[in-house]
């Protein structure tokens, strides 16, 4: 009588409690809708084991249980995800550093490289006009600073942006193992939880949001394997993170990476003190992509030389910088140029060819002033003995020249001393001493400006030209990666949203749909109270 009676009131506890859950998760979804990371959980509603009857009449149902809570997500979308976030993370830190590169150059502008090279050579002409003219010729000087001025910012800038990326690259290692460290800890709390038959949804939400996180800073694969068997028979699931097959995160073990100062420079451009980046055990680790790569191909791409990594970075807009002040003052000083495009180089007269504006006619020898040089460690211009002697080349090497000026760069291009201190008559225009009116020397110089064979790209705004725009295709090149990578990214996210995101609009429906279901189970119960009281008291049993 008892099972007949209070049968159905076990039924209907059964659906109230089966219903109140599902209201329960349907609270938590909303909840955490903004939550970043959060998979959309799901209850495992199944009818509970039926009851036999015993006079064979069949199987008679006992109501529902919920079986378990799951979350909904896709393994595939999410490694999908991670393969291209970190080819979004390296291109677009590419495109961000090559756009602040670019404005470097300040072109096209009123200060760029254009008009401070044309307002030097204006003031050239002019001395032409009147080579006597002391105005003029401080007029020249000045200009010549600009242009060296110029070139030691630009020179300057790349340095600093060399050190800040450097710096951020030490950053994004320790970020790196900040992530390796957290994702240990959730897998050590993940395991404990689940050993005992549990499944922790919102821990594996909080791994799997710092696995995202690390797959746009490194390329990393992420996954579960499986070491053996618990006692009760299941499979015994560790959680592993690799970068190019080394496991950075083993189950409960992180192992590092470090970074590690160099003792010698990977290109001559280079600033002292980069960081290379290894295993913490001295392995060597491989980078293929993430914003890791990016900053690195920026810092130490010199592309063409060997050992470079095959990117144009700040090494190599560095190395053309320089090459250009090294042609354009070996060109201007000692006047030596491929005149007709022979691939000789031929001499002509340049500034040392030429005497000074107070120079006598019993001189024999030109002054020998070299009208640019460099810094020295003190930041004051060499005088034209001094950058020669710096070199340590012997005058009878065939190679002198080349490689005196060698050691100049954009970041030490200077006018001469001579020039600096007495522009009025070290600035050399005449091939004849004691002709004043004579400007032949300076006709030589001024002819050599438009020689297109100076540099192999052409004259001074050629070569320059070519650097410029030659980043604005790196640029453009990176704009377009970038543009490829957000739109694929993107498209895979939404499909993973579209698996685990919580849609407003089907909460609302189970809501409902899970209130009516409490609704009908406690009305059940309503009746089965009624149904109780008639018998009882009604009935007197």
């Amino acid at each position: 009588m008892s099972r007949s009676t209070f049968f159905g009131f076990d039924i209907a506890t059964r659906g109230l409690y089966t219903a109140q859950r599902g209201l329960t998760n349907v609270n938590h979804n909303i909840d955490n809708i903004n939550t970043p990371g959060y998979s959309r959980q799901k209850i495992t509603q199944t009818a509970s084991r039926p009851l036999l009857m015993a006079d064979g009449t069949g199987m008679l149902g006992t109501g529902s249980d919920v079986t378990g809570v799951y979350r909904t997500r896709d393994l595939y979308l999410d490694a999908k995800y991670r393969s291209e976030a970190q080819y979004l993370g390296e291109w677009d830190i590419k495109d961000r550093l090559l756009e602040q590169m670019q404005v470097m150059y300040n072109e096209p502008s009123d200060s760029g490289f254009n008009a401070v090279l044309n307002g030097f050579y204006d003031t050239l002409q002019q001395l032409a006009t009147d080579p006597s003219s002391l105005s003029v010729r401080a007029a020249v000087k000045e200009k010549a600073i600009m242009v060296a001025k110029y070139f030691n910012s630009v020179a300057a800038h790349f340095e600093y942006l060399q050190n800040d990326v450097n710096n951020i690259i030490y950053a994004k290692v320790q970020d790196i193992n900040s992530l390796a460290d957290q994702i240990a800890k959730l897998n050590k709390q993940i395991y404990n939880y689940e050993i005992t038959g549990n499944t922790a949804n919102d821990l594996r939400d909080q791994r799997d949001y710092l696995v995202d996180k690390l797959s746009r800073l490194i390329n990393i694969q992420a996954y579960e394997v499986v070491s053996g068997k618990l006692p009760d028979g299941r499979d015994d699931v560790r959680f592993c993170v690799t970068i190019s097959g080394k496991a950075i995160v083993d189950h409960t073990q992180v192992s590092y990476l470090t970074c590690v100062q160099r003792e010698e420079k990977l290109n001559f451009e280079d600033i002292n003190y980069l960081y290379d980046i290894k295993w913490a055990d001295g392995n060597t680790l491989t980078i293929k992509s993430g914003e890791l790569k990016g900053y690195l191909d920026i810092r130490d791409g010199n592309d063409e030389l060997n050992g470079s990594p095959n990117f144009r970075g700040i090494p190599f807009y560095q190395r053309r910088m320089n090459e250009f002040v090294r042609v354009f003052a070996m060109t201007f000083n000692e006047g030596i140029i491929d005149i007709d495009g022979d691939g000789v180089l031929d001499n002509v007269n340049g500034h040392v060819d030429g005497y000074r504006l107070n120079s006598t006619g019993d001189e024999t020898e030109p002054a020998g002033i070299r009208f640019f040089t460099m810094l020295d460690e003190y930041g004051n211009p060499m005088d034209s003995a001094a950058f020669a002697a710096g070199a340590g080349v012997d005058p009878t090497d065939p190679d002198y020249y080349e490689r005196m000026y060698s050691q100049l760069t954009a970041r030490t291009f200077s006018i001469s001393k001579e020039i600096l201190d007495d522009p009025s008559n070290n600035i050399c225009t005449t091939d004849t001493p004691g002709q004043v009116g004579n400007i032949e020397n300076l006709r030589s110089i001024l002819s050599m400006r438009h020689n297109t064979y100076m540099f192999m790209e052409g004259g001074p705004e050629d070569y320059i030209k070519t650097i410029i725009s030659t980043m604005g295709v790196d640029a453009q090149q990176a704009k377009t990666h970038l543009d490829n990578q957000v739109i694929m990214t993107n498209q895979i996210d939404m499909r993973r949203q579209s698996v685990s995101g919580v849609s407003i609009d089907e909460e609302m429906a189970n809501l409902v749909r899970y209130q009516h279901a409490y609704n009908a189970a406690a009305k059940m119960i309503q009746t089965y109270s009624e149904i109780l009281d008639i018998l009882v008291n009604g009935l007197g049993l």
